[in-house]
């Protein structure tokens, strides 16, 4: 993994190669990098991992099994941008899917309690439109979703 930019760290309890195994099955541009195991020097038994390197649409990751101290919150989130219904169908499904939760506005949470925001690219030009009755239609109809539905937001957008 390069070294330069930034890579997110992920804290797992775990479970950091299942999730990062998990994560590179969702999107299509991923990759598994390398996966680095405890030694005898610890603090985690011997041979179990302690990092994994992923590459998810070219965002760098490492997954660290550092324990139950630490877990996710809703104060650190992924937009993932999506062009069309189908892509925002494909990543809801599979991130909600064993455990995830769906949430309001286009938000959830994967099973490991990661929160995704999975975003219609054509949203933020409605929501943020000059036209503030056009605006506040298509924020409206957002808040209303759990998944982002583009059509009914565009057809609130619309007036319709």
């Amino acid at each position: 993994m390069a070294t330069d930019g930034f890579t997110t760290c992920l804290w797992f309890d775990g479970q950091a190669e299942e999730a990062a195994r998990f994560y590179v099955s969702v999107f299509e541009d991923a990759s598994l990098g390398r996966i680095n195991h405890y030694t005898e020097a610890g603090p985690g038994p011997e041979g179990s991992v302690i990092t994994v390197e992923f590459t998810l649409r070219g965002q760098r990751f490492v997954g660290l099994n550092g324990g139950p101290q630490f877990t996710f919150t809703e104060a650190v989130s992924f937009q993932i941008h999506c062009a069309d219904q189908a892509e925002v169908d494909h990543y809801w499904e599979k991130l909600t899917a064993d455990g995830g939760e769906p949430g309001p506005c286009g938000w959830l949470k994967d099973r490991y309690g990661l929160s995704w925001q999975v975003v219609p690219d054509r949203l933020l030009a409605m929501t943020t439109d000059p036209d503030p009755q056009k605006a506040a239609r298509a924020m409206r109809a957002m808040f209303a979703m759990s998944k982002i539905d583009i059509v009914e937001v565009e057809r609130a957008y619309a007036g319709e």
